[in-house]
């Protein structure tokens, strides 16, 4: 039968670490990180990732893994993460994964979707176009041959755009259909997922927040200090929300409070297409955190003790 696991899932700043912390002290338990900024080496003050402190009296999993520059996929976390709960379960305890990259979690739970390799060369190919024309127009010819993918993709997500056009330049098949007819269709352990529920005016105030506590606590200098290192601003680890507009910041493209609203808009942004993503999924319980701790706990306790909750 499927292991048990307990998911703590839900946008940005809602409160999904504290929540976890929380859990695994009443539950004997270990987190398991599901943040795809987390697991990267030397970016801590911009992915907000748990104190030593906090490391130190929970342990947790897939937290600085991969150098900047290496290449981790879904594929690679849901591995990674397999072995962890096989670990965390050898010692008696209970595997808590937390975090907001809903494909992490997904290709955890369900499984991949079974597609072809890649064309790096094509591949490379969309990336020049993007450049000239914007991501715009490589959606817009995503719409053209995969109209049902493409309605749920932003312009930003470049990544899944160039893909979904990979997958029908090798094969004249939509990605979407290989999503329905093989993907995410194998129940990989038994879940209980817990969505955190917050008004969004309360998310949007904890947002402002915690950027202003990042750019506190030396975000520009912690850019300053990978780029130092040999990391390159245009990589794909410094193009995620904080660290791109740092580097624009640290390369004089705009000033700091410039940077700063950037940042703080584009979290917004980034806050709702998780909402989105989450939301689509029905097994998911919400509730809100930190007032219904107590119920979140109960669930939870039911879950591992006494059956599906």
């Amino acid at each position: 039968m499927p292991q048990k696991i307990l998911v703590i899932c839900g946008p940005t700043a809602s409160g999904k670490s504290d929540l976890a912390l929380r859990l695994a002290r009443a539950l004997d338990g270990e987190i398991i990180n599901a943040d795809s900024m987390q697991v990267y080496r030397g970016m801590d003050i911009g992915t907000a990732k748990p104190t030593p402190e906090q490391c130190g009296e929970v342990p947790h999993h897939l937290i600085d893994v991969v150098h900047p520059d290496q290449p981790f996929s879904a594929a690679d976390f849901a591995a990674a993460a397999d072995r962890a709960i096989r670990e965390i379960s050898s010692r008696g305890k209970r595997s808590i994964v937390v975090g907001g990259t809903g494909l992490y979690i997904r290709a955890l739970l369900k499984g991949l979707v079974d597609s072809p390799g890649g064309d790096v060369q094509f591949r490379q190919c969309l990336h020049e176009e993007a450049e000239r024309t914007g991501n715009q127009a490589l959606l817009e010819r995503l719409r053209r041959v995969d109209p049902q993918l493409a309605a749920q993709l932003h312009p930003n997500n470049l990544v899944r755009i160039i893909r979904a056009l990979e997958v029908h330049h090798l094969t004249g098949i939509p990605l979407s259909r290989y999503q329905q007819e093989h993907g995410f269709a194998e129940q990989r352990y038994r879940s209980l997922q817990i969505g955190i529920r917050v008004e969004r005016s309360l998310l949007y105030s904890r947002i402002e927040e915690r950027v202003e506590r990042m750019l506190a606590e030396g975000l520009l200098a912690e850019v300053r200090g990978l780029m130092a290192a040999g990391y390159d601003s245009g990589m794909k680890a410094l193009r995620s929300i904080g660290y791109k507009e740092a580097c624009s910041c640290l390369a004089g493209e705009c000033s700091l409070e410039e940077a700063r609203e950037l940042i703080k808009r584009n979290t917004r942004h980034y806050a709702k297409r998780q909402l989105t993503w989450f939301t689509a999924d029905k097994d998911i319980l919400w509730l809100e955190y930190p007032q219904k701790f107590d119920t979140i706990l109960k669930h939870a306790i039911e879950f591992f003790e006494f059956g599906e909750a």
